[in-house]
């Protein structure tokens, strides 16, 4: 089975929409990553009101790139089906900045697959992430391992 979506976009994150997507009658397991902007993270020191996200304009095929690479490697029978969408922009508490689907014939695979790909769009997919915090400040994150945009700071 195929990578469904891999996509990037500005607009929400339909979670059970994209679960659905994937679903079907040779799946015996879906599981499904939600990742939503929080209220704080170490690197911000502070309470985050709300974050931004930048994007390479080939970051979109990076990602379609990356998910292809990982069911050909990970899934030789062609059993599994996947989607993945990160959204870009500027971002609020509570909303939806990444979510994976994969759909495969058993539970530990889906599992497999769908941590595997999250951990390899974090490190892989050239998206930068700059958190706003409550008392006005504003810091880049991740940008120790690979480059972005402006420089790391907080502002």
């Amino acid at each position: 089975m195929p990578v469904l979506r891999a996509a990037i976009g500005e607009g929400p994150l339909d979670a059970a929409a994209l679960s659905a997507l994937v679903d079907g009658p040779s799946a015996g397991a879906v599981v499904t990553f939600v990742g939503q902007i929080r209220d704080h993270d170490p690197e911000a020191s502070g309470v985050v009101t709300g974050i931004s996200y930048t994007h390479h304009p080939d970051a979109a095929a990076i990602l379609a790139r990356l998910a292809e690479g990982l069911l050909a490697e990970r899934d030789p029978r062609g059993e599994a089906s996947l989607v993945v969408e990160h959204r870009v922009g500027r971002l609020a508490v509570g909303d939806l900045a990444l979510v994976a689907a994969v759909a495969t014939p058993h539970r530990a695979e889906a599992f497999a697959l769908c941590s595997e790909l999250v951990e390899r769009v974090k490190a892989e997919v050239p998206i930068w992430k700059q958190q706003f915090t409550a008392d006005g400040r504003h810091v880049w994150s991740g940008l120790a391992d690979r480059s972005a945009p402006g420089d790391a700071h907080d502002g």
